[in-house]
C-alpha cells in the first residue's frame, strides 16, 4: 500500500479522496469546481481536505480531468497546420461518406479542427506493405512548412497515407519542420496511431496537436502547484481507455487523455464488482452537469478501441462511457413546441441552481428534488444549505406554462431526467445484447443514489447498490488506477499456422516501443495482447484477449481462432462460414500501483432518534412520511421509506424498497416482492 491522492474535476464540484498508509484510513472531500481555472479548485480540494503530513508523505497523486474534452467541444485549442499526402487534403471533410443521423435532414456534419487553407499536400507515397512506391517531394514539403509559419499556426499535424506501415517521410518532414525553426508541437501520425483507416487517423492526429499546447499547460501549471504544497510523488493523470500515465506522458500523447474525467468511476466499479462478486454491473454516475453510464462484465469495464467526441474518431484504447447533459444542474425550460425539456444547458458551479442561493434563478433538476424533500434536510458538501423558497420559485417560473403545480412539475422534471438517463443506460446494455432487468445497478456521483430507485423503475431493475464514497466514487476509482501503456500495428494477415511469427517480431517492436516512451515500463512491467480478428471480407473486427509470455503470444492460431468464433457467436448470435483473418496486434503494459483498501467507514451519528420528513413518494405519487437516516446507523435491514444522509451524497430509498449494509460497506437496495 502507499498514501495516494485522488482528484476528480466535474463540472459543478472537485471531488477528493486520498487514502493514508499510515492510518489505514480513506477520506473525502468536496468543493466547487472553478471552471476558469481547474487546478484551482483542485488546490483548494488538497488544503480544505488533506493534512500537511499525509501531502508530503503522499506517493501518488491520480487525477481523473476533463480540460481536453471540454477543448474540443468548446473548440478552444491550438491553430492547426496539416501535411498530407496529395490527394488527401479533404479527408477530414469526406470522412466515411456517411451521416451520423441519417434521417435527420437538418444534421449538419462537425467542422474540421483543420480549415481547408492550412491543410497542405506533399507529393511521396508509400504502400501499404511499407514500400516507397513515389520519393518524399521535399520541395513541397518545404512550401508547405513556409505557408504555416507565414499563417503562425500554434502546431502542425502530420498525416501521410500508410505512414502507420513505413513512417520514414514523416520522420523526414519532422526534421525538416524543426530546421525551418518552427517552435511549436509537431504530431506525427505514425506516433499516435500505428492503425489503418486513413479518416480515422488523420482526425486522431489533428485532435492531438489541437488539445496539445492547452492540456501540456494545464498539467505542467497543476503539477507546480502541488509542489508548492509540499508533494514529492509521482503526478498521474487516468487514460480514456482505463489505467493512467505520468503528467509527463500525458504532455506527449494527450488525445489518450481526453475521457480522463469519467474513466475513474468505471474503474471503481470494476474494483467493486471483483469484491462484491458482481458478475454484470451497469454504473449510473449522476453529477451536476453530466450523466454517465458504463458497464462492467466479468469484473471488467467494456474497452472499445476507437472514439467518438463530437462526431470526430479517437483511434485510441477507449472505456466505452456513454455520456448525456443531465444532471444535478440540469435546467428545466419549455421548447418550442411548449412542452418541458431538462437539459442538456446546465447552471455548472456558478450561478448553480437556484436552491444554492448563489445568483441562479432557473429551475435546476436539484431544485425540484430540494423542494420534493428528496435531500432530506437539505445540508450538502462545500457547506451548501438548501434555500426552499428559491427552489419553490425557480420550479413555478416553468410550472406557470404548462398549468402545473409545484408539485407536479417537480415531479415532472425528475421523471423526465430519470427517463433519459434510462434510455442511455438501455442503449448501452441493449448493444451488448444483455438485460438491464438482470443486472445490478451501480448508482454514484453527488446525484446517483438520489435518483437509484427512479432509474431501477424506468429499468425494471430490482438490485441496486450504493457504493462506499458514493458522492466521491469517480475520485476513490483513480485511486487503484495503474500505469498502463497500449500501443497497436495494423498487418492483415490470415489466420493460419504460422502467422503468430510475424504477430510475434510485431510484438516485440511494440513492446520495444512502449519501454522507450517511460522508463516507469522498462522493468517490472506485465506485458499483455490482443489481436483484432474478422472474417475475411468484413469491414470491422472483434479485439481477443491473447495470453503472452516472455513477451510472445503462448497461444497456438487454432486456439485463437476457436476463442473468436466462440465470442462472435456471443456477440452476434451466428458464426460465418469463411476463413478468418487477422488485422491488427495490440501490445500493453501495466505497472501495478500498490494495492490500497477500501476502508471508509461512514460516521455514526449517535444521540437523537432518526427524524421524520414528509417527501414526496414516485410509488404513491403524494408526499408520505419518510425516515431520515444517516448512513452510519445502517446495520440491520431498514424497509423504505428513508432518505439516507451522509457527507457528499443522499440515497432516496421509495416506498417498496428496502436498504441494509453489505460486507464493504455498501447499501443494498431490493425490491419488495
Amino acid at each position: 500500500m502507499a498514501t495516494r491522492i485522488g482528484v476528480d474535476i466535474g463540472g459543478t464540484f472537485t471531488d477528493l479522496v486520498y487514502f493514508d498508509e499510515a492510518t489505514g484510513q480513506t477520506v473525502e472531500g468536496k468543493v466547487p469546481t472553478v471552471p476558469s481555472a481547474p487546478e484551482e479548485g483542485v488546490v483548494a480540494a488538497i488544503t480544505g481536505h488533506v493534512p500537511k503530513e499525509v501531502i508530503d508523505r503522499a506517493e501518488f497523486f491520480l487525477h481523473g480531468t476533463t480540460v481536453g474534452l471540454n477543448a474540443l467541444l468548446e473548440r478552444r485549442g491550438a491553430k492547426v497546420g496539416l501535411i498530407t499526402t496529395k490527394g488527401f487534403r479533404d479527408v477530414l471533410e469526406i470522412r466515411r461518406g456517411d451521416r451520423a443521423e441519417m434521417y435527420n435532414l437538418f444534421w449538419k456534419q462537425t467542422v474540421p479542427l483543420v480549415p481547408r487553407r492550412l491543410r497542405l499536400e506533399v507529393g511521396g507515397r508509400m504502400l501499404g506493405s511499407g514500400a516507397e512506391y513515389a520519393p518524399l517531394d521535399e520541395d513541397d514539403v518545404a512550401s508547405a512548412i513556409a505557408t504555416l509559419m507565414a499563417e503562425k499556426v500554434d502546431a502542425i499535424a502530420v498525416c501521410l497515407i500508410n505512414s502507420y506501415a513505413n513512417p520514414a517521410h514523416e520522420i523526414r518532414i519532422e526534421s525538416m519542420i524543426r530546421a525551418a525553426g518552427f517552435a511549436g508541437g509537431i504530431s506525427l501520425s505514425y506516433k499516435i496511431s500505428g492503425e489503418y483507416r486513413e479518416y480515422e487517423r488523420t482526425s486522431t492526429t489533428c485532435i492531438d496537436a489541437f488539445v496539445r499546447g492547452r492540456m501540456a499547460n494545464y498539467l505542467r501549471r497543476l503539477d507546480g502547484k502541488l509542489r508548492e504544497l509540499g508533494f514529492k510523488g509521482t503526478s498521474l493523470i487516468t487514460r480514456s481507455g482505463s489505467g493512467s500515465m505520468t503528467f509527463e506522458e500525458a504532455e506527449d500523447r494527450p488525445f489518450e487523455t481526453i475521457m480522463s474525467g469519467p474513466v475513474g468511476g468505471a474503474q471503481g466499479a470494476s474494483e467493486l464488482a471483483k469484491m462484491l462478486g458482481i458478475q454484470q454491473l451497469v454504473t449510473a454516475d449522476v453529477g451536476g452537469t453530466s450523466f454517465d453510464t458504463a458497464l462492467v462484465i466479468d469484473t471488467k469495464p467494456q474497452v472499445l478501441f476507437e472514439g467518438m467526441i463530437d462526431n470526430m474518431p479517437i483511434q485510441s484504447p477507449w472505456v466505452d462511457v456513454r455520456s448525456i447533459g443531465s444532471g444535478g444542474g440540469s435546467i428545466a425550460h419549455i421548447d418550442a413546441g411548449g412542452l418541458m425539456r431538462v437539459g442538456p444547458r446546465s447552471s455548472g458551479a456558478v450561478p448553480g441552481p437556484a436552491c444554492y442561493g448563489k445568483g441562479g434563478v432557473e429551475p435546476a433538476m436539484t431544485d425540484a428534488a430540494a423542494w420534493l424533500g428528496m435531500l432530506g434536510p437539505g445540508d450538502l458538501a462545500s457547506g451548501i444549505h438548501l434555500d426552499i423558497g428559491k427552489a419553490e420559485a425557480a420550479i413555478n417560473s416553468v410550472g406557470v406554462h404548462i398549468e402545473q403545480d409545484t408539485e407536479a412539475t417537480a415531479a415532472g422534471v425528475m421523471r423526465i431526467s430519470s427517463a433519459a438517463m434510462a434510455n442511455a443506460m438501455r442503449e448501452i446494455s441493449l448493444d451488448q445484447g444483455l438485460d438491464p432487468r438482470e443486472m445490478t445497478l451501480l448508482p454514484f456521483g453527488g446525484a446517483g443514489p438520489l435518483m437509484g430507485t427512479l432509474l431501477a423503475d424506468e429499468l425494471g431493475m430490482n438490485h441496486i447498490v450504493v457504493p462506499p464514497l458514493a458522492g466521491n466514487f469517480s475520485a476513490w476509482g483513480l485511486l487503484g488506477a495503474d500505469m498502463v501503456q497500449s500501443a497497436a500495428r495494423t498487418r492483415v494477415l490470415d489466420l493460419v499456422p504460422g502467422a503468430f511469427e510475424t504477430v510475434n517480431a510485431l510484438l516485440g517492436e511494440l513492446f520495444a516501443t512502449l519501454e522507450e516512451r517511460s522508463t516507469a515500463h522498462a522493468e517490472g512491467s506485465i506485458k499483455s495482447a490482443r489481436l483484432d480478428l474478422r472474417y475475411k471480407g468484413q469491414e470491422h473486427t472483434l479485439s481477443i484477449e491473447v495470453a503472452v509470455e516472455g513477451g510472445k503470444l503462448s497461444e497456438t492460431e487454432p486456439t485463437v481462432l476457436d476463442h473468436f468464433i466462440s465470442e462472435y457467436a456471443r456477440t452476434f448470435g451466428s458464426t460465418m462460414n469463411q476463413d478468418v483473418e487477422l488485422v491488427s496486434t495490440r501490445a500493453s503494459t501495466t505497472v501495478l500501483l500498490p494495492r490500497r483498501e477500501l476502508s471508509y467507514t461512514p460516521k455514526r451519528a449517535d444521540g437523537a432518534d432518526d427524524r421524520m420528513m414528509d417527501v414526496y413518494s414516485f410509488e404513491r405519487k403524494a408526499r408520505v412520511p419518510f425516515r431520515i437516516i444517516p448512513r452510519g446507523r445502517i446495520l440491520g435491514q431498514v424497509k423504505g421509506p428513508a432518505i439516507i444522509t451522509e457527507e457528499t451524497c443522499t440515497t432516496y430509498v421509495d416506498v417498496e424498497w428496502t436498504v441494509s449494509s453489505g460486507k464493504a460497506g455498501e447499501l443494498i437496495l431490493e425490491r419488495i416482492a
